[in-house]
């Protein structure tokens, strides 16, 4: 602990410097000051004085190590992996396509409801939960993101990391964990889903909310400022939050970022067109912008944050 002998070095830590100078122990009722040595009241005071210094600086030291950390927030399709994993799924299908009335169904913001009738399909048609997984496992990482991925577990002490996405459980976890990488998130949010007895996956939408941006499954925003909040709860404050991301859904929690924070849209991708309008329209975001192609754009910029 850095703290304890900062003031007095010569003399060791301030606090028993103080001790034994006549500090708390010359009010011991009592007690004897003379160079025969500290009383067993004087050595008592002393002990319990240096233990709960000790205590607080602990808590002192953990408060500053959780204020100087950063918080990444992933977007998981087209970001984290290259593909969207809810249209990749259709590989499992017969001669890998829906028919066209499915296909059909879907309606602006219920793409969770279409996604049910996907899985309900594909289980009519007898796809079981290991053939999905095996298809689901191949689904490649955007370039340089596996590079990143690495470099993150390898620095978790000065980075949070959490996923928000319109995908689901099943198919993060599936992902993640064959890559080795579900120890780097400390937390994912999206659609919970469940295989049930019939072999069916399932899903459902990951919360309500009274957001007109957003699908009704799912508002970001809404997620980052409960996490956020929660963390605030738990003592846990962020020196700056990097928000990666790539499509429209994820304009929203953009659009709360403050001034100190860092919005990563990918090149060529929707987020970034979505911003570049508003700063077009003389309304840009709060935050600063810096545009990535590959995982590995993303990664110097955490480097440079670990230099400061």
């Amino acid at each position: 602990m850095w703290l304890l002998g900062a003031v007095f070095p010569e003399k060791g830590p301030w606090w028993l410097w103080q001790l034994h100078e006549g500090g708390v122990a010359s009010h011991c009722r009592g007690g004897n000051t003379s160079s025969a040595g500290p009383t067993p009241c004087r050595r008592d005071l002393t002990s319990r004085a240096a233990s709960c210094l000790a205590q607080s600086l602990l808590l002192l030291e953990a408060r500053i190590r959780n204020s100087m950390k950063f918080l990444l927030v992933f977007d998981f399709d087209h970001t984290i992996i290259d593909e969207n994993s809810d249209t990749w799924i259709v590989k499992c299908a017969p001669e890998k396509k829906l028919p066209n009335g499915l296909r059909n169904s879907y309606r602006p913001g219920r793409w969770t409801e279409y996604m049910g009738r996907v899985f309900v399909y594909l289980g009519d048609n007898g796809i079981k939960e290991d053939e999905m997984e095996r298809t689901m496992t191949t689904i490649p990482f955007t370039a340089g993101m596996v590079d990143l991925l690495g470099f993150i577990g390898e620095n978790k002490e000065l980075f949070d990391c959490i996923i928000v996405s319109d995908s689901n459980t099943v198919f993060i976890d599936w992902i993640l964990k064959a890559a080795g990488f579900h120890k780097v998130f400390d937390e994912v949010f999206t659609n919970p889903a469940a295989f049930g007895s019939t072999g069916y996956l399932t899903v459902q939408n990951f919360h309500a909310h009274h957001c007109a941006q957003c699908p009704k499954n799912l508002c970001k925003r809404k997620v980052l400022k409960e996490f956020l909040d929660k963390q605030l709860e738990r003592g846990v404050s962020y020196t700056q939050i990097i928000y990666i991301g790539d499509g429209g859904n994820d304009l929203c929690p953009v659009m709360f970022l403050k001034k100190d924070d860092i919005a990563m849209p990918r090149q060529g991708y929707t987020l970034e067109k979505k911003i570049s309008q508003l700063a077009q329209d003389l309304s840009p975001v709060e935050c600063s912008v810096l545009v990535w192609s590959s995982g590995i754009d993303i990664m110097s910029y955490l480097k440079l944050l670990m230099k400061e």
